[in-house]
């Protein structure tokens, strides 16, 4: 008999998401490639259902619900979870079908994982009802998920701080990765003229919101000895005037500063290729994707000393008190520049899909 674990993929076919989107294929590729024997991957998607472009090879099925994603979001956080079945369900986010159900008798298991704690760690820089939904959904996780997937143990800490014990004793901690495959294009060059960047800057990745930590990387690089340009990735739609200005209001001229949205993996592997340094002063709990991918690149870190990025880079960056990152960035870009990207090559190497996924199939046995 065949044991089949369903993946939910409503980031495939509706990401509200780059970076949801791309960790739900590489995890789902992966546990595609690491199925024990007797045992297969699913995936359940809201309507249209997985485009061409969006397949994952080696699926066994697909279950395609009636509604799109906005109305099965809506769906699943009442608890109204129509034409799901039983069986083995791991969501790549916190988004799946939270309904009662008898993990014993049944065989039925729901998985759910959780990449950052916004609404309880910064509320207010959240529209209100997105923040209460968020909030609602970790009720409805904290009582009907048989598991809660972290990916590092220093949110797991956070998560017990602010939610209720009940879920904190379902915290299984799987780390995340780069995305499958992340690598420097051939045409790198190419992309970085496309996207109007300059050959060598400093990056750093987020928006105004004041847990983005932008304010104070530009104060830093402002501060240290780097007289270059800057470029700052996933800024918001929208908010690439005011990025602008918070740089300017730490001192860096106009023309320094190139602020950039959400760019696929090739073009973000482009431009952080050509990065001499990345930077981030984020103190949120969340998993740092952009980090990681700078890791995967062999890219200097400098960041502000916190317990994510600690466990993260572990000696694979300069780290430093919030109020000292300038020096963090003056050593990520001198003395250590080459140690470091030494340092993050190694590093990298401990974040892989493919463990993360064994990971997952051990937890569902487990469970």
């Amino acid at each position: 008999m065949t044991v089949t674990l369903r993946v939910v993929l409503d980031q495939l076919v509706a990401p509200t998401s780059r970076d949801l989107a791309e960790a739900s294929a590489s995890l789902t590729r992966a546990l595609v490639a690491t199925a024990p024997r007797g045992c297969d991957v699913a995936a359940i998607v809201p309507a249209p259902g997985l485009a061409a472009e969006q397949s994952i090879e080696g699926l066994s099925s697909e279950t395609r619900l009636a509604v799109r994603r906005r109305e099965l979001a809506a769906s699943w956080q009442l608890g109204v979870a129509p034409g799901i079945g039983k069986g083995l369900i791991h969501s790549p986010t916190a988004l799946a079908p939270l309904v009662r159900h008898d993990r014993v008798n049944e065989t039925h298991q729901i998985v759910v994982t959780l990449w950052d704690l916004r609404a309880f760690e910064t509320p207010d820089e959240m529209p209100t009802t997105e923040m209460l939904a968020a909030r609602a959904l970790l009720s409805r996780v904290a009582k009907h998920a048989d598991a809660v997937v972290v990916p590092t143990h220093a949110m797991a800490e956070r998560l017990a701080e602010v939610a209720k014990a009940k879920l904190v004793k379902k915290v299984r901690v799987i780390g995340g990765a780069p995305t499958a495959d992340l690598r420097v294009p051939s045409d790198a060059v190419g992309r970085l003229r496309v996207l109007d960047l300059p050959s060598v800057f400093v990056a750093a990745a987020g928006g105004i919101a004041a847990s983005d930590g932008l304010a104070r990387v530009f104060a830093a690089v402002a501060s240290s000895g780097w007289d270059g340009e800057m470029v700052v990735l996933d800024v918001p739609e929208g908010e690439e005037p005011g990025v602008v200005e918070l740089a300017v209001g730490a001192g860096l001229s106009h023309s320094r500063v190139h602020a950039r949205g959400s760019l696929d993996q090739w073009d973000r592997a482009a431009v952080l290729s050509h990065a001499a340094a990345f930077v981030s002063a984020c103190e949120r709990a969340d998993w740092p994707w952009r980090v990681v991918d700078a890791l995967a690149l062999g890219v200097p870190v400098a960041v502000v000393d916190t317990p994510v990025h600690r466990e993260v880079l572990a000696d694979a960056a300069a780290f430093a008190p919030a109020e000292a990152l300038a020096g963090a960035v003056d050593r990520a870009l001198g003395d250590e520049a080459e140690r470091l990207r030494v340092l993050a090559g190694d590093r990298a190497k401990g974040f892989a899909w493919r463990a993360s996924a064994e990971r997952v199939w051990a937890l569902h046995a487990e469970l």
